[in-house]
């Protein structure tokens, strides 16, 4: 049984299979599933990712507060119309990304990939990389299951919870999951796979948990978004060959211990960063007028 990632890649070169074949063999273990048991559930979470990738696309949802109401329609128009300085690609996946966190925000059903709050990143790379090279329904349960596996691991020898280790242990690990998936998806090796996450954790490292008013709307939203496109130039860096001077292991430990490191004032309180800045808190009050300040 796999204990890290280094052990995960371990057992897959050994076996000389993909990571996803010793991850799904693992859950098939401790579930006592089947295989198409397994399969049946990645799909329904597939379908629940796919329509909060899609819902607010085009009509704005009611959010509290209103604050993130219509950015995933608005962008995904200009995505469509105008293709963006990031390219076309780049500018979906975040109108993707945009739409899980409006439909979260509106009380929408969403899969926490890994929480709530990142819920956007893994369903808007999935989503956009399937409709850039049309890829099947089969692949992307695979590649659910590799962003599982990483998700998983990550979980048992860190955290992802934004109280504890700030937003980089939300969006930046779901960002880690959603690198690995794409060099999946994208037919990138094992390792690339694994070194992909850790570039995604690196180049999240330190990002801090500030929402305004205390809901996951901003800057939860536009931080999903560009987790997103983190998760996406990642997974370029490992398919171009780079690897990760750290070990991934090890990049995993010092998120991890950064995490800690976070006064808590940046850590889910919504007492530090752009929550506290005046515009932040004037808004928190207009929400919330009888709270305490």
């Amino acid at each position: 049984m796999y204990k890290d990632l280094a052990s995960l890649l371990a057992e897959a070169t050994e076996a000389g299979v993909p990571l996803w074949r010793i991850i799904a063999d693992e859950e098939l273990r401790l579930s006592e599933m089947k295989d198409h048991d397994l399969l049946m559930r990645l799909d329904t979470r597939l379908s629940v990712m796919e329509q909060s990738a899609t819902r607010a696309l085009e009509e704005p949802l009611e959010t509290v507060g209103g604050l993130i109401s219509g950015v995933a329609s608005r962008h995904y128009t200009y995505a469509q119309d105008k293709g963006g300085l990031a390219g076309r690609l780049a500018n979906r996946v975040m109108a993707f990304a945009l739409s899980s966190s409006e439909v979260n925000a509106a009380m929408g059903c969403i899969c926490a990939a890994p929480t709530a709050g990142a819920c956007g990143i893994l369903p808007a790379v999935l989503f956009g990389l399937r409709e850039e090279y049309d890829l099947s329904r089969g692949e992307l349960q695979l590649a659910l299951l590799t962003a599982s596996g990483v998700g998983a691991v990550i979980t048992k020898n860190a955290t992802v919870s934004g109280a504890e280790g700030g937003c980089q242990a939300e969006c930046g690990v779901a960002a880690a999951m959603a690198a690995s998936a794409a060099v999946f998806l994208a037919n990138g090796t094992n390792e690339a796979c694994i070194h992909a996450a850790a570039f995604a954790l690196m180049n999240s490292m330190g990002l801090v948990c500030d929402p305004i008013a205390g809901l996951v709307q901003v800057p939860c939203a536009q931080r999903n978004a560009s987790q997103a496109v983190n998760a996406l130039l990642s997974a370029d860096l490992a398919l171009a060959g780079m690897r990760s001077v750290i070990p991934p292991d090890e990049v995993v430990e010092a998120m991890l211990k950064v995490g800690h490191s976070l006064p808590d004032t940046l850590k889910e309180t919504a007492q530090g960063g752009i929550a506290a800045t005046p515009t932040g808190k004037r808004i928190a009050k207009e929400i919330f007028p009888d709270s305490a300040t």
